[in-house]
């Protein structure tokens, strides 16, 4: 059996994570083979902490390597574009972090902290161009594309589609949610690094799962996804209100630029049925993992982030030291829920279980690149309905986009 072997791109919170998955694959394979960061000395502590045997000087470096098959990135957003095209172009097939892209202001004169304050219609135009050519190299060179949405394989999301199968009731609403109280990740902070804020930073968890599960439901139905029709959205800065800054704030995240730090999306689909979409980053008490279903003979609730087989009390905050308890969570004093496998409870093992089969057995992974273009192009619909104020119909948007400029990218 032919190993898959895999180059890393990025050393940072995911790519720790995707580590520990690929750990766990099972009848496959495969090998992380070498790692690529921004800096030699972050690489090279990557590599020695997980007996990773190559450290690349530079990106080329990795995709000229023929013992390749696959380059996972999990690099900032702002890169993800043109790493994807130069891995396709190598002949290297891809996992790739969320979102498969964005719009970052390419073409922007000025100051990068007003990248935020484009007109939504350019971002539209430039995230659709960045996500279709991702796609076409990767056509263009017979490399798969594996979208990385954990949320898809997360066991309670597994359990959700089953349940559905055999209860043959039609999906009438689903609500979905990713919050916390902010990352603390640099670049997230500016647009131009990041492509948006919560609604493109969470939101594409919750969008790429009621997507993923209309698809899931159209298929079985009637032979065919069912696809996103229109979306009406609403973003805002709640931790620029006075309300916020005249009192303490100590516990959430309040160093955005040009990004929103809340957002809400409301979802119809081709049938008529809705699906309500809730990101932001004012969330205290831990991250908010939710999915509930809603269907014509049954109710299916879903909670990545829960966990109560574990239950623990402190007194004081460092009682506990360096122990993990759970994403996001501000203290670990009083009664905590440590979660025994956080990352298996929302599918990160099973994600990369399914893209090394994917590669190995060649066919088409569960979570692919379409349906990575697909969150983006709901993600810039909806920034574009929050800013007119009105709904947005996907096929309208896009005859009128190719009708007024062939769906080039213009500069601003």
């Amino acid at each position: 059996m032919k190993k898959i072997k895999i180059g890393l791109v990025g050393a940072g919170f995911v790519s720790h994570i995707h580590m520990d998955a690929y750990n766990q694959v099972i009848g496959i394979p495969i090998e992380v083979l070498g790692v690529f960061s921004r800096t030699k000395e972050k690489a090279e502590c990557f590599a020695k902490q997980y007996g990773i045997v190559r450290v690349y000087d530079d990106y080329q470096q990795m995709l000229n390597d023929k013992d390749i098959d696959i380059v996972d990135i999990c690099a900032p957003n702002i890169h993800h574009r043109q790493l994807c095209i130069d891995a396709a172009k190598a002949g290297k097939h891809i996992v790739c972090e969320k979102p498969l892209t964005g719009a970052f202001g390419e073409g922007f004169k000025g100051n990068v902290d007003q990248t935020g304050h484009i007109p939504k219609l350019h971002m539209y135009k430039e995230a659709m161009d960045n996500a279709n050519a991702i796609l076409a190299e990767a056509k263009r060179n017979n490399v798969k594309i594996c979208y990385a949405e954990d949320f898809i394989y997360a066991p309670p999301v597994a359990k959700a589609k089953r349940l559905l199968k055999q209860s043959e009731g039609a999906i009438l609403e689903i609500r979905s949610e990713e919050s916390h109280s902010g990352s603390h990740a640099a670049y997230s902070r500016h647009w131009n690094l990041a492509g948006g804020g919560s609604l493109l930073r969470l939101g594409s968890h919750p969008l790429g799962l009621v997507i993923h599960l209309k698809h899931f439901e159209g298929n079985l139905r009637q032979g065919k996804p069912i696809h996103v029709k229109s979306v009406v959205a609403d973003v805002g800065n709640l931790t620029r209100t006075e309300t916020f800054k005249n009192l303490s704030a100590r516990w959430i995240v309040d160093e955005w630029k040009d990004v929103e730090d809340w957002a809400t999306v409301i979802i119809t689909f081709e049938d008529g049925t809705k699906a309500l979409v809730k990101s932001n980053d004012t969330t205290l008490g831990g991250v908010v993992n939710t999915l509930d279903v809603y269907t014509t003979n049954c109710v299916i609730k879903c909670n990545m982030a829960s966990n109560d087989s574990v239950k623990a009390y402190a007194p004081a905050n460092e009682i506990f030291g360096n122990e993990y308890i759970s994403e996001k969570i501000e203290t670990k004093a009083g009664w905590t829920f440590p979660s025994p496998d956080e990352d298996w409870m929302r599918g990160y093992p099973q994600e990369m279980q399914d893209f090394a089969e994917a590669v190995y057995y060649d066919r088409e992974p569960i979570s692919n690149g379409e349906l990575g273009r697909q969150v983006v192009q709901v993600i810039y619909a909806a920034y574009l309905s929050a800013e007119q104020g009105r709904r947005i119909d996907l096929e309208e948007l896009d005859a009128s986009i190719n009708d007024s400029t062939g769906s080039k990218k213009i500069n601003i």
